[in-house]
């Protein structure tokens, strides 16, 4: 067998239907578009998406504003104990985290979250940091010194 003697299954391939031809037959006069209407032009295949013909759009239907977002919310530096491992020297402060490069914003207060375990003995001076990290710190014998963050004076 070769490639010129490949043919498809009986019944698998049908002839196009030839639309638009005359108001007789299958596929005549309207050609399967209907009447009327943009999708019965030519060129009318490319509507907007949103679109509704008359109706307000669906997209300006929504509430877009929703819930409440606190004005004065305060967003943390976070770092975890398993971060604190890292570090070379025995003191924890905003400036020694940010020269590690553990801080995305170095303006931000930092907190210490509990994930990980530490076995040095740290000195942590920031400005937040949950119980179980607080717990973890002391038990390796270190000690958190919570400080105040500097607002901003008008």
């Amino acid at each position: 067998m070769k490639l010129h003697d490949l043919k498809p299954n009986e019944g698998k391939t049908k002839n196009k239907l030839r639309a638009g031809r005359g108001t007789g037959g299958r596929r005549g006069k309207t050609a399967g578009r209907g009447t009327k209407g943009s999708g019965a032009r030519a060129g009318g295949g490319g509507r907007k998406l949103y679109r509704q013909g008359g109706n307000l759009p669906f997209f300006r239907r929504l509430p877009f504003k929703r819930g409440f977002n606190p004005p004065n919310q305060v967003a943390y530096n976070e770092v975890n104990l398993d971060q604190l491992e890292t570090l070379q020297g025995g003191d924890v402060t905003p400036e020694t985290l940010n020269a590690a490069r553990l801080l995305r914003k170095p303006a931000a207060p930092v907190v210490i979250l509990g994930r990980g375990e530490i076995k040095k003995s740290l000195k942590v001076r920031v400005h937040r940091v949950t119980e179980g990290a607080r717990k973890k710190i002391e038990a390796a014998g270190g000690s958190v010194e919570l400080i105040q963050p500097e607002t901003a004076e008008s």
